[in-house]
């Protein structure tokens, strides 16, 4: 019995991994969108290049944008107020609140050259790097841009997400991005305006994803998931056979009702260990057996 309520509970606690292959589209007229919350593993000083935590992909749109808007990646601290302020009905002053406490902090070649690399503004022209990639030869082959996670402390959350806002490059304040420009290209409309996104969170270099398998894909919160999941199902391969040839001796209901549940639980355990297997090659999985599971 006891063995069986600890499937249940690991189970529960495992069914759900977050996906590290972002893919979609975001609307200048949703204003913001939350893409992610990702735990980066803290950085081993002896092994850096192999423990630093990277962001890395494309982002890109179909028609030009008059000024570039926000793609953000704040840790928790940066995080709480600017997504609190999100909620604001003026836009205009949403933005500008969103980003008063970011202002000092987030580097920007000319209002804050000395900051913490949190922004890169988008899109990106296609077929080249963002424009705050200053430095190529650090963005990852084949992407537009790369961010560099350095957790010295302790293992910690990053957020991302983007927000139809831009900063005014002479006046350093920020203003909202209500849509495409108008056909003198100079003022802003309300037509909505589309930006495709596809970029990639893990922990450890990209060039060196072969140095822990089960953990590059895997947020710090889910590594070892896949090894305690194999494990388990080890276990399930040598104990379900053995009460399967129980309940053939005994006829009792709640023996055959027990064995029944436990089959269930096996089935349901293969769903989560394909589905995680399959996350640890491509950090997306199998959502449906997920849910299945």
């Amino acid at each position: 019995m006891c063995f069986k309520i600890g499937t249940i509970i690991f189970c529960t606690f495992f069914i759900f991994v977050s996906s590290t292959h972002i893919k979609g589209e975001f609307s200048t007229n949703d204003f913001f969108k939350f893409l992610v919350k990702f735990g980066f593993q803290k950085t081993d000083i002896h092994y850096q290049k192999e423990t630093y935590g990277y962001i890395f992909g494309n982002i890109t749109a179909n028609v030009p944008f008059k000024y570039p808007i926000t793609f953000a990646v704040l840790d928790r601290g940066h995080f709480l107020h600017y997504y609190k302020s999100r909620d604001i009905v003026d836009k205009e002053l949403a933005c500008q609140v969103m980003f008063q406490n970011l202002n000092g902090t987030a580097y920007h070649p000319k209002c804050n050259a000395y900051g913490q690399d949190l922004f890169r503004r988008i899109p990106c022209p296609k077929g080249e790097l963002c424009v705050d990639e200053d430095t190529p030869w650090n963005v990852i082959k084949k992407n537009q841009f790369t961010y560099v996670i350095q957790n010295s402390g302790q293992p910690r959350f990053w957020y991302v997400s983007m927000v139809s806002c831009y900063l005014d490059e002479v006046t350093c304040t920020w203003h909202h991005y209500t849509g495409a420009p108008s056909s003198d290209n100079k003022t802003l409309t309300n037509i909505p305006q589309i930006i495709n996104y596809d970029f990639w969170l893990v922990n450890g270099s990209p060039n060196l994803s072969f140095y822990n398998t089960l953990l590059y894909q895997f947020s710090f919160d889910r590594q070892n998931t896949l090894e305690l999941y194999l494990v388990f199902w080890l276990c399930y391969i040598i104990l379900l056979p053995v009460q399967i040839y129980a309940v053939r001796t005994q006829k009792h209901p709640v023996t055959k009702l027990f064995t029944f549940s436990l089959v269930l639980e096996f089935i349901a355990l293969c769903f989560n260990v394909l589905h995680t297997v399959k996350f640890a090659v491509d950090g997306v999985g199998f959502a449906g057996l997920a849910a299945a599971g």
